[in-house]
């Protein structure tokens, strides 16, 4: 394909077309991929957040592009039976929870018609059979979190037509809380049901913290970390705390019993700051694998741990490891799936990029006593087989890649020929891509099924298990 010139000029085709004045009423067809209702005007797609399929409502234009249009929801005037009241009093501005407004049973039902969809649409494959889905708690569920901290002012003439929620206060006021929906710009929280109690509860009093903090306007945001033996919070800031900020959150973190960290920089490694002592870990059980898994706050764990431990018994099941055969995590992380297949398995060897995430797992295996894994750091774009730990080959493969998938490793497995594959996804999308893939060398998928990991938003976690054809 040649080249666009360095100076590329947009044609008036490509110009921003207007934006119609009046409201108009629609009715709303269906979901989009990404779960906004859709209608049709003028034969044309329009996105309406908030929208669901058979309500008819009334909507303004937010945006108009080349295929589709995008609609911002003034009116439900005739509401869907699956429709419920939002319990978060931020669900319509906040984009943490995208279908706070949909009873979770069609949650469900609709990701997993989206898995099915985009199966069939993307991958042009089919499903003989349908998983059931993993549900868990709807809400105090997300064990992980990034709460934004700003210092932002209104913008010249943001005050009028703002939106609901949107933060407009002066400058000296610190605004705290998750990205708006379709912005940058920050929802000013005063609760979140799905965060844990644990940390959910502080949320008034985190907000008095920081406005109290004199170096409040060198904060850029709060991790959360909840496990099951406790909580944690880390706090990122780009300059050092002086010393009367440093013992309010100290005090704030003695009196909430929070473990508190600080991180002075993106680039910086937290440091634990109360309690002073032991180790600076939390912890997850697996009980049907007899299984304690620790992990620093800012290592990447699953965030729902009841839905977690559901999956990580699903997966055990479906790739269904015999005490001869040898196993290949890939993606494995601290060892979220690899140390329950150890049970099962006579060898797992779990490969991930991260070299912090493969030392956590080496650190996992030794305090639950299983010496029957190999962890190792590797680029798994470079042919497996020039690796020594892949000598011999491998009967089963789990993956659990990130939201770009797995596509560049797939040919590599196909050259293995395990016996199954069971694939662990985040992105629906990217999963029917490499569905597709898969079938072209030579495997079929056998079944799939979509997991609540996020219940209130439109992410779609999903499990497949693949076969030689």
């Amino acid at each position: 394909m040649a080249k666009k010139p360095r100076f590329f000029k947009p044609t008036a085709a490509r110009a921003k077309r207007p934006l119609p004045g009046k409201p108009l009423e629609a009715d709303i067809l269906n979901f989009s991929h990404d779960l906004r209702g859709v209608a049709r005007v003028e034969e044309r797609p329009v996105f309406i957040d908030g929208a669901l399929p058979g309500e008819r409502v009334r909507f303004s234009y937010s945006e108009r592009r080349a295929r589709f249009d995008e609609g911002r929801l003034l009116e439900v005037i005739e509401a869907a039976d699956t429709r419920c009241a939002p319990r978060c009093a931020h669900s319509d501005t906040c984009g943490g929870c995208a279908l706070q407004h949909l009873q979770p049973a069609a949650q469900i039902a609709e990701k997993a018609q989206m898995l099915l969809d985009q199966l069939s649409r993307i991958g042009a494959v089919a499903v003989p059979e349908v998983l059931p889905p993993l549900v868990g708690e709807e809400f105090g569920y997300r064990r992980k979190a990034r709460i934004g901290i700003r210092l932002q002012g209104p913008k010249r003439g943001a005050t009028r037509g703002a939106k609901p929620g949107a933060n407009t206060g002066s400058a000296s006021t610190p605004v705290i809380g998750f990205r708006a929906k379709a912005s940058n710009e920050l929802v000013d929280i005063r609760e979140c049901p799905v965060l844990p109690p644990a940390v959910a509860d502080q949320i008034p009093a985190l907000r008095a913290l920081v406005a109290e903090s004199e170096g409040r306007a060198h904060f850029t945001h709060l991790e959360v970390a909840v496990g099951e033996d406790a909580a944690a919070l880390v706090l990122r800031h780009t300059q050092p705390l002086d010393a009367a900020d440093r013992q309010r959150w100290l005090s704030f973190a003695a009196d909430t019993g929070l473990h508190l960290y600080l991180q002075p920089g993106e680039a910086a490694s937290a440091q634990r700051v109360w309690p002073a002592s032991g180790v600076e870990r939390l912890e997850y059980r697996l009980p049907q694998f007899d299984l304690t898994l620790r992990f620093h706050p800012l290592d990447f764990v699953q965030v729902n741990f009841a839905v977690n431990r559901q999956m990580v018994a699903r997966a055990v099941a479906l790739l269904d490891p015999q005490p001869q055969e040898r196993v290949l995590d890939l993606f494995c992380g601290l060892g979220n799936f690899t140390l329950p297949l150890a049970r099962r398995a006579a060898q797992v060897v779990g490969v991930e990029g991260e070299g912090a995430l493969t030392a956590r797992a080496e650190e996992n295996a030794a305090a639950n006593g299983i010496d029957n894994v190999r962890f190792v750091t590797a680029d798994l774009s470079v042919d497996m087989r020039r690796h020594r730990w892949a000598e011999g080959g491998f009967h089963k493969v789990l993956l659990d890649p990130p939201r770009a998938g797995a596509i560049e490793v797939l040919p590599q497995l196909a050259r293995l020929r395990p016996q199954r594959i069971v694939y662990i996804s985040c992105n629906p999308s990217t999963l029917a891509r490499d569905a597709g893939e898969l079938a072209q060398l030579g495997y079929r998928l056998r079944s799939a099924g979509v997991m609540d990991m996020f219940p209130h938003t439109a992410h779609v976690e999903s499990i497949a298990v693949f076969e030689p054809a």
